[in-house]
């Protein structure tokens, strides 16, 4: 059964002033509500201060693993006391500058090597945002950032094999059918999937290991279980006859990369800072097998910040060793997004998002497009998620450089995230057709080789 919170059957309430607390007559509004959307941005204003007075604006959001993350800036009111992040300037702190949002993408935690912990989505994330004057709080807000809105339908699934959660949006449908999966890890990350049902897409975030009863790591992945989840998908009565994309991101780009090439009726792939080729660990299908792209850990070095930079530990694709473990995208069928950082420190992400498209490219085909983003990092999730510099790393065991700049990344995050909806929208639109005896092709070919 689906579970839909009461609270997420109403539409978010529009021009309300903010829940907060008044000190000396000093207000905080934020626009168009104290309520939104987790990718939604919102308008913030202070009135109620003295002329040309200055003050502190601090936010803080905390994970799920109740670590703090937090900005603050310095702003100066105007003629009539008041403050507006549209208009004025910081004039320091953790930006300066006219940044509407600031407050949101400069959020950091005291832990350089963290990344911010959200996995129950029945749960509004909370901002704090306060007006400070010589250490005393003036105003406070909480801005609740709400996951599931608008009735989407949350169902937990353990069904035979099949682990995750099914998003799907209010009535009956027909709606397109996406499958999200997240990084190595494995374990499912329902955000993005919660935040794509809201826009009419019935999505499965799919976990393949570290979640449940799944094995905590895999020495090997066999795709038959990506498509069952697949097909657990196509069965359900608001997707039959739709299509099918696919949301990936990290390690999870490839496996999207050969669910799109050797399972059927994949329409349209978001590869986001994966790998051209099959990375980690071997990939099995029926009696297919691709070897994974080694890693040379000698050649990982360590910065001054103590953090693993492993951008050369990777082997190059091009390479002897590597091409048999480059995915033959060229026989897939459907379109493809391509999203690359390219201060991604992880992986060289964008050689292999150029490489994927000098493939399909040299093969004459159109089924493409690349989406570059100079300075952002490895993680570009949905819009005003906090910016992750470095994290633990599944398999070096150690803190890992992922690059890019706050700033940047925020912008790459709201400038990625109507793409992808758009891609979706536009290639899960047409209608069905049957590609199947194309794909057993493929397998057969690969299987040989």
């Amino acid at each position: 059964m689906y579970a839909t919170l009461k609270c997420a059957l109403k539409p978010f309430a529009r021009n309300t002033l903010a829940k907060m607390h008044y000190s000396s007559g000093v207000s905080i509004r934020l626009l168009p509500s104290y309520k939104c959307s987790f990718e939604d941005p919102v308008h913030v204003t202070v009135s109620g201060l003295n002329p040309h007075q200055r003050v502190d604006l601090r936010s803080k959001i905390t994970d799920e693993g109740g670590r703090d993350f937090k900005a603050l800036a310095t702003y100066q009111a105007d003629d009539s006391g008041q403050i507006d992040l549209k208009r004025d300037s910081s004039l320091g702190g953790s930006f300066t500058g006219v940044e509407p949002m600031g407050l949101y993408w400069a959020l950091k935690a005291d832990t350089i090597s963290c990344k911010f912990k959200l996995k129950d989505v029945t749960r509004p994330a909370l901002v704090d945002i306060e007006v400070v004057s010589d250490d005393k709080v003036l105003a406070k807000v909480t801005n609740e950032r709400h996951c599931l809105t608008d009735g989407v339908r949350r169902r937990p699934l353990n069904e035979d094999r099949i682990r995750g959660t099914l998003f799907m949006p209010p009535g009956k449908g027909p709606f397109p059918g996406i499958l999200d999966t997240y990084i190595l890890r494995g374990g499912h990350f329902e955000l993005r999937a919660a935040l794509l049902a809201k826009r009419g897409f019935a999505v499965l975030a799919l976990a393949y290991q570290n979640y449940q009863d799944l094995p905590k790591s895999s020495d090997k992945f066999h795709l038959e279980y990506f498509e069952e989840g697949i097909d657990f998908l196509r069965q359900q009565p608001e997707v039959k006859g739709q299509k099918i994309g696919l949301l990936s991101i990290s390690k999870s780009g490839d496996l999207a990369l050969s669910m799109s090439t050797f399972l059927p009726d994949i329409a349209a792939t978001v590869w986001i800072n994966g790998c051209n080729a099959n990375s980690v660990v071997p990939l099995y299908y029926k009696d297919m097998y691709i070897p994974p792209l080694t890693l040379d850990f000698k050649k990982k070095k360590i910065t001054p910040l103590g953090l693993v930079d492993m951008l050369d530990v990777v082997k190059d694709p091009m390479s002897k060793e590597g091409l048999p473990s480059v995915i033959p995208i060229e026989r897939a069928p459907g379109r493809f997004m391509f999203i690359a950082s390219e201060a991604n420190m992880n992986w060289r992400s964008a050689y292999h998002a150029k490489l994927a498209c000098d493939r399909l490219k040299a093969h004459g085909k159109k089924n493409y497009e690349l989406v570059k983003y100079e300075k952002a990092g490895h993680f570009i999730e949905v819009p005003y998620m906090p910016f992750c510099f470095a994290n633990f790393h599944s398999v070096l065991k150690q803190p890992v450089l992922f690059g890019g700049e706050p700033k940047c990344h925020s912008e790459a995050q709201v400038d990625a995230w109507p793409r992808i909806i758009n891609f979706f929208k536009k290639h899960l639109a047409t209608a069905d057709y049957n590609l199947s005896p194309m794909l057993e092709e493929n397998i057969h070919e690969m299987s040989q080789q």
